[in-house]
């Protein structure tokens, strides 16, 4: 049984989606699965804020490789593992493809995204990449709390970007993208942070 709510509300939501589950109890249906989709046109909400920003990709209709493009699926598999090996993290190298090499989408060439070719060939960075930047983040904001113990806005940041840390790395702990055990903690985040630059740096060729 799947409820479709249209509410862009989040207490509408919330109550709506209550109100679903209350009825399925009652009934008592058997619903494998039940959740809330939103119709197009929806924007995405900040975690943080009340905006709903209109910033979004548009990708083109046709999934197939550029007619302009004459590299193939070997070569551009060895030229992002050759960038992994220099240090560059998946979003850079996709960049560096697109504005050097005219490469709009990898998937489109290769039928795999750049952070799978990378698993595949033992090249994928331990920690994902958004997480890693949220806790370098965070490690910012707590050395210049060091130096500046009165600034209150910088705590109330570091108590956000640390609640976004837990619940983006719960979401890869469930998708097993990290191990069961693995836990954010402030008084190794540094170290953790410059363990991730030394690995880096050993994979770099000499």
């Amino acid at each position: 049984v799947v409820f479709f709510f249209s509410s862009r509300r989040r207490h509408t939501r919330s109550s709506l989606v209550s109100w679903a589950r209350r009825c399925v109890q009652e009934t008592g249906i058997n619903a494998e699965y039940m959740g809330y989709y939103y119709f197009q046109g929806v924007q995405m909400g900040r975690m943080h804020s009340w905006g709903k920003g209109i910033s979004r990709r548009c990708l083109p209709y046709k999934r197939i490789p550029p007619s302009w493009l004459q590299l193939s699926v070997q070569d551009l598999s060895e030229q992002i593992c050759k960038l992994a090996r220099k240090g560059m993290t998946p979003s850079q190298i996709g960049v560096l493809l697109r504005d050097s090499h005219g490469i709009p989408q990898v998937k489109y060439i290769t039928g795999s995204k750049i952070l799978r070719i990378l698993k595949k060939n033992g090249l994928a960075p331990k920690i994902p990449e958004d997480l890693f930047h949220l806790i370098k983040k965070a490690v910012s904001i707590r050395k210049h709390l060091e130096r500046n113990k009165k600034d209150i806005d910088s705590k109330f940041r570091l108590i956000l970007v640390e609640s976004r840390i837990h619940r983006i790395a719960r979401y890869y702990r469930l998708s097993e993208q990290l191990p069961a055990n693995w836990k954010y903690q402030s008084a190794t985040a540094s170290a953790l942070i410059s363990q991730v630059y030394n690995d880096f740096t050993n994979t770099m060729p000499v």
